[in-house]
């Protein structure tokens, strides 16, 4: 069994139409979908609930902490982190299934947004590349549930890049496989914010994780500059 564990925080909007989404392109019985919820005041868990997903809800607020309770609430053999936002092709179990048959104990898809927009494309154009920089968590991640825990999980001190840096470690200990088939993520924040500066901003927050800068500084330049 393969447990989908979402990260879920005022997501009524994405979550219901996620959850039906995979429940088609998937059997009950080889995947279950587990929301992790932070403290959403919509309806995100009343809809997820009604979608047939298992929720719970996390002690503490954070991606990290969120994904890292999910998976000690799941059944399966195999994690599968996925965002709320962002969308598996329709062959993702199978897809799935066929990296772990050729021996890998984790890996990822490539990226794409749903978008026309020509630099979104370019962007997304270098996830092919087995380079850490260009790993991000709209991309997911699937891995072994032994693997994940050998490893510790997300890192819960990090409020921000816990997905780039989980995939460093996992290489240490594993083959990681980049699927070539792609998900679809949300553009809202680029069509939002504008497709240069938002990236601008990204940018930024790789360097100032890997100049090793105080993670709260890194979150409130990232908000503050949202705004």
């Amino acid at each position: 069994m393969i447990s989908i564990i979402i990260p879920a925080y005022n997501e009524e909007k994405k979550i219901g139409d996620l959850i039906a989404y995979l429940y088609k392109h998937c059997r009950k019985e080889e995947a279950e979908i587990i929301v992790v919820d932070g403290g959403s005041t919509d309806n995100t868990v009343e809809l997820a609930q009604k979608k047939g997903a298992v929720t719970v809800t996390s002690p503490q607020k954070g991606r990290a902490r969120q994904m890292n309770y999910g998976a000690k609430n799941a059944k399966g053999e195999w994690l599968y982190f996925l965002h709320a936002d962002t969308t598996p092709p329709p062959t993702f179990i199978t897809d799935i299934r066929n990296a772990v048959d050729s021996g890998y104990d984790c890996g990822c898809f490539r990226l794409r947004f749903d978008s026309n927009q020509p630099v979104l494309k370019f962007y997304s154009w270098f996830t092919r590349f087995d380079i850490d920089f260009f790993r991000f968590g709209d991309q997911s991640l699937f891995v072994k549930k032994t693997l994940f825990e050998q490893i510790n999980g997300f890192d819960e001190a990090l409020m921000v890049m816990e997905d780039q840096e989980i995939v460093s470690r996992l290489k240490a200990h594993a083959q990681f496989s980049i699927i070539s088939k792609p998900v679809f993520t949300s553009a809202r924040k680029y069509e939002n914010i504008g497709v240069f500066r938002l990236q601008l901003i990204f940018v930024l927050v790789v360097f100032l994780y890997y100049l090793r800068v105080n993670q709260y500084v890194i979150m409130h330049f990232y908000k503050e500059n949202l705004k």
